[in-house]
Order: structure tokens, then C-alpha cells, then sequence
């Protein structure tokens, strides 16, 4: 461990596992924060209940298919999907630098509400700091979500040949944000993915029992996510490189700028692991849902007597290692 923070510390990828687990985890260690992926599950008194918090600080503000109060309110909502649950409440703190512009302030606002009208979820609490000009870089924000765990889900353990789906084209938010941030000039209609995914969620509800595993790859991309997945599992993953749906946009923006889609963060998409012998009606199902027109089956998990890693077969014919997220991509994406 580094004796100062860095940037890469906050790319969801290797170093920020390494973070999580030599400083968090083992100061507030407890089985409800160590075993949790995307939320913690727990037993309320009227069932079980899934509770998570994210930060977001992303650059610029506000970009083509969204902005900081729709990734917010999102991205909390997606973490509790993920969970198998239901989102119901949400609190948002607001960290502001004094001159913030109000205009933009009350377009965030507009952005969230109309999320959560559209989702049927309610914000109930909140906070709001001001600090002095050039202590924040605009306006920082923090949700919390709590949602019902749906009873027909329960996370699975994972077998060989179990399947790998992507509910829509991958790294089209990193993507758009690395557009905007550097002013890049491209033709298309390139905007990020954000987006709830509870629709999604109540789709699948007959499937449960043949879902084994949800995790939305945000920071760190479908790469490290299929690395976390790896590491709750223990099996080892086959990637298929021509499976994995990326627009042409993307890929042609990506091979100009040297980044690997792989890497790049997802804000409205959802990987799901599903028993080999319903994955075909499940992705039907998926592919049903708004947004979600081009999921697909990507992988499969490999036999236990080989070793544990995430490997891919290529377009041109070749096989590679997929690790998580080691170098630098974009910072400041969510």
C-alpha cells in the first residue's frame, strides 16, 4: 500500500480493491460488509432488506444521455437491482462550491426527480454543504438507497457451463464522458447508457430461480466486474470476444484514443448469470425490455480443475487473460 491516495485508487479497478481491503475492510470489518458485491443484504422485520451508498463526482457535469442527478439517482438504484431488490427510498447529500451556478443546480434537481417519478422511487432525506470556491469542483453527491429483496431471489452458487449475459452495449458511458471531457469531434449520436434498471428487474421475476447472479459493471467496466464475479466464485470465466455487443462508434472512439472498451464504465447495464438451460428465455426476456434491444449471451464459466482467471477468445483466433482494471483510464466517470 502507497503512502498517499492516488487517482487510481478511485478507478474501481485493482488498487481500489486493495484500498477496500487493507483499509476499510479491515477497520469496519463485519460479514454484512465483506461478503456484499453491490449492496449488503440483511433481515428486517418485515423481510430482507438491501441498503447501499455511492458518491459521485463525475466530469463534466453534464453530458449527452444524462448528468450528475440522473447518474446519482440512478446508479444507487441500479446497485439495489443488482441486490435482487426492489428500490424504494433514496437520500441525496449535496456538497457545493459557493458560486455554483443555480440554474444548473435546479437542472440536477429536475434530472433526479424525473428519475425517481419514472422509477417510482422517493427521495426522503438529504443534506447540503457549501464550502469555499475551489474546495469542490462544482457540486459533488451522495445517495443512499434502501429496497425489498424480492423473495424469489437468492444468489446461487456457480456451476461450469453456467452463462454469462450483457444486458446492452458495454463502455458506452466512459466512452461519452472521454468525448465530452476532451472535446473530441465525432459524428453519431454517441451518449452515455445511463439508466434505471428495475424495469428489468420485474421482467425477470419468473427466472429468479434460474438466476444465479446480478452486478452492474460501473467503474473498472466488464472486465473487473467479471473479475469480481471470479472471486466470489472461484471458477474461471470464457469471454467471446465477437459475442460482447460494442457500437461502432464506440470501438472506432476507443481504438483512436488507445482505451480498451472492456474497461469502461456502464451506467444502465446489468451482467446476469444464468443457468445454461434457461439463459436462452432469459435473454429473450431481457431483450423485451427498454433499452436492452441488443443483450446478449457473452461467456460461460469453465470447469473447476482449470485456474481461476478470466480469459477471452478473440476475433482473430487467439486466447488472452482479461484482469481487472490495473492501469489508468479515466478518472472522475461516476
Amino acid at each position: 500500500m502507497k503512502d498517499k491516495v492516488t487517482l487510481r485508487h478511485g478507478d474501481g479497478g485493482k488498487h481500489t480493491s486493495i484500498l477496500i481491503r487493507d483499509i476499510f475492510h479491515k477497520h469496519f470489518h463485519n460479514e454484512l460488509l465483506v461478503n456484499s458485491l453491490d449492496a449488503a443484504v440483511f433481515d428486517g422485520h418485515h423481510g430482507r432488506l438491501a441498503f447501499t451508498t455511492d458518491s459521485f463526482v463525475v466530469k463534466p457535469l453534464v453530458f449527452p444521455g444524462g448528468d450528475i442527478g440522473k447518474l446519482a439517482v440512478c446508479g444507487t438504484i441500479n446497485d439495489l437491482v443488482t441486490a435482487g431488490a426492489r428500490p424504494l427510498y433514496l437520500s441525496c447529500g449535496f456538497i457545493m462550491e459557493e458560486g455554483f451556478d443555480m440554474k444548473l443546480l435546479e437542472k440536477i434537481a429536475v434530472s433526479m426527480g424525473e428519475t425517481c417519478r419514472k422509477t417510482g422511487v422517493k427521495i426522503i432525506t438529504g443534506d447540503t454543504k457549501v464550502v469555499e470556491k475551489g474546495s469542490v469542483d462544482g457540486i459533488f453527491i451522495n445517495t443512499s438507497g434502501i429496497g425489498v429483496v424480492q423473495t424469489a431471489y437468492q444468489p446461487k452458487s456457480i456451476e461450469e457451463g453456467d452463462q454469462i449475459m450483457i444486458t446492452g452495449g458495454i463502455a458506452q458511458h466512459g466512452t461519452t464522458i472521454a468525448v465530452k471531457r476532451y472535446e473530441i469531434k465525432v459524428e453519431g449520436n454517441m451518449k452515455s447508457d445511463c439508466m434505471p434498471l428495475n424495469h428489468i428487474l420485474e421482467r425477470l421475476q419468473p427466472y429468479m430461480g434460474s438466476i444465479k447472479l446480478m452486478k452492474d459493471p460501473t467503474r473498472g467496466g466488464l472486465a473487473t466486474a467479471l473479475n469480481e464475479i471470479l472471486e466470489v466464485s472461484g471458477k474461471g470465466v470464457l469471454l467471446l470476444e465477437e459475442a460482447i455487443p460494442i457500437v461502432g462508434e464506440v470501438k472506432s472512439i476507443n481504438q483512436m484514443l488507445g482505451l480498451d472498451p472492456l474497461y469502461h464504465a456502464c451506467e444502465g447495464r446489468m451482467i446476469i448469470v444464468v443457468d445454461k438451460q434457461k439463459s436462452g428465455e432469459v435473454l429473450e426476456e431481457v431483450r423485451r425490455c427498454e433499452g436492452c434491444e441488443d443483450a446478449a449471451i457473452i461467456g460461460g464459466f469453465l470447469p473447476t480443475n482449470l485456474p481461476p482467471k478470466v480469459v477471452m477468445d478473440t476475433v482473430i483466433g487467439g486466447r488472452r487473460i482479461v484482469g481487472p482494471l490495473e492501469g489508468d483510464m479515466l478518472p472522475r466517470i461516476c
